[in-house]
């Protein structure tokens, strides 16, 4: 899976992954976090998610990397910011007041720039990526992350022989595995979502789960 995938579905429109809505999880976990105000929260893989603006009303400094520009621009026009815009090695940076956008890769983000985010909310991209990407990107993004960040991490368990991704099955098993050179992976949240989730009971999957986790660097 590389980067024409994701900019395809842009183009094509077959976006089923946005949500109209703040993710539950979010909404409900994230005060446990106690980020300072000010504090900046990274958002890999954002898309054009109105979690951003749910972040960013509640004074932190909100940076958003996302791989479309298609995504980027209808996320500044539909909630009506006009961002300036420069570029850097990293890509081209949107930015309308306290929310940032990076159109680039997150593979590109450098160190200063992850060491610089205090938070990280992660709801679209490790479940968007194949299973061989997502060491390298946990190891990327979060082995970066300076040493008191705080995060929450969604996640997706489903039989993964019963459909293919993305969004991909992640389990708890593998998530400890992922994160466990580095930070602890508290599961704090699962639900049944099948109901909720026409694409998969279409496909005939048989079980669905939505996880959400607190994260933090390991002591």
């Amino acid at each position: 899976m590389d980067a024409e995938f994701w900019l395809e579905r842009w183009r094509e429109g077959r976006t089923h992954f946005h949500q109209t809505r703040i993710t539950p999880p979010l909404e409900r976990f994230w005060p446990t976090l106690q980020l300072a105000a000010g504090s900046r929260v990274l958002v890999p893989l954002c898309g054009k998610s109105l979690d951003m603006l749910w972040l960013a009303a509640r004074d932190l400094r909100v940076l958003g990397v996302e791989l479309s520009p298609l995504a980027v621009e209808q996320f500044f026009d539909e909630n009506g910011l006009a961002p300036q815009v420069r570029r850097s090695a990293m890509g081209d940076h949107y930015v309308a007041g306290n929310i940032e956008i990076i159109r680039g890769d997150i593979f590109d983000l450098d160190a200063d720039t992850l060491r610089g985010c205090a938070g990280v909310f992660d709801r679209a991209a490790l479940v968007a990526l194949p299973a061989d990407m997502r060491g390298p990107y946990v190891r990327h993004v979060y082995g970066q992350l300076p040493d008191r960040y705080q995060g929450l991490l969604v996640t997706l368990d489903y039989p993964q022989q019963e459909m293919d991704g993305p969004p991909f099955s992640v389990d708890d098993e593998e998530v400890q595995a992922l994160y466990a050179g580095h930070s602890t992976a508290e599961l704090i949240y699962r639900r049944d979502i099948l109901d909720m989730e026409p694409k998969f009971q279409k496909a005939g999957v048989s079980r669905l789960d939505a996880l959400a986790y607190r994260l933090r660097r390991r002591d």
